[in-house]
């Protein structure tokens, strides 16, 4: 199976991988990179990136479409078999629309055919690593809800499904076999312990959780 080793950087900032066969295309777009203040990685193969040690920061990769062990494209499907998300800037010099479109339906952020301006490529590590960011700081509130929902006893855990499916405390108390006041005590602490401002804040986590129960 695929992955990749990642561990603690030397610091937080964002990383910009590249990914070429061309020594002379890595020189030039680690300069570029870090003309703008970026930290760049650059590897020979797609094999080679993956036996590197990741640091677990917001990163993009820069990937030529033409590799020698595997194409671009089949690497970038391969990454997302095995849930490895870093955004894909593709660069090419001999692309075409399928392969356009077969990036962009992949999720690759930009598809430059060479040669490319340099701005055009900044642009698109910009968006790239935004996203992975986006993407990371979605991942860390989804765990930090996770987390708080299983510090909520059973019956509590219940309760909020029941809850946030829309019905109402008499309904609740019926369904589990307790007495309307007892509900009303449980969607208090699982307020308090989600630390949710109302009940469409509590509908919010509850969704994000996929832990709602569809009305019957």
């Amino acid at each position: 199976m695929m992955s990749v080793t990642t561990g603690k950087a030397a610091d937080d900032g964002p990383r910009v991988f590249v990914v070429d066969d061309d020594d002379a295309v890595r020189q030039s777009l680690r300069n570029l990179l870090r003309s703008v203040g970026l930290q760049v990685e650059v590897f020979g193969s797609a094999p080679e990136f993956l036996a590197s040690k990741i640091p677990n920061v917001p990163s993009c990769l820069v990937l030529d479409v033409r590799l020698p062990d595997m194409s671009g494209l089949d690497f970038q499907a391969e990454l997302a078999k095995a849930n490895i998300l870093i955004p894909i800037v593709f660069i090419t010099g001999h692309g075409d629309i399928p392969m356009t479109v077969r990036a962009m339906k992949g999720g690759a952020v930009e598809f430059l055919p060479k040669p490319f301006r340099e701005q055009d490529l900044l642009d698109a590590v910009r968006i790239g690593l935004d996203r992975d960011r986006a993407r990371r700081e979605s991942e860390k509130a989804v765990s930090k809800l996770r987390a708080d929902f299983e510090s909520l006893t059973s019956r509590e855990q219940q309760v909020i499904a029941l809850v946030t499916s829309g019905l109402m405390n008499k309904q609740i108390a019926g369904e589990i076999g307790v007495s309307e006041i007892t509900v009303k005590v449980h969607r208090s602490n699982v307020m308090r312990k989600m630390g949710a401002k109302s009940l469409a804040d509590l509908v919010r986590m509850a969704d994000a959780l996929g832990i709602r129960r569809p009305k019957p």
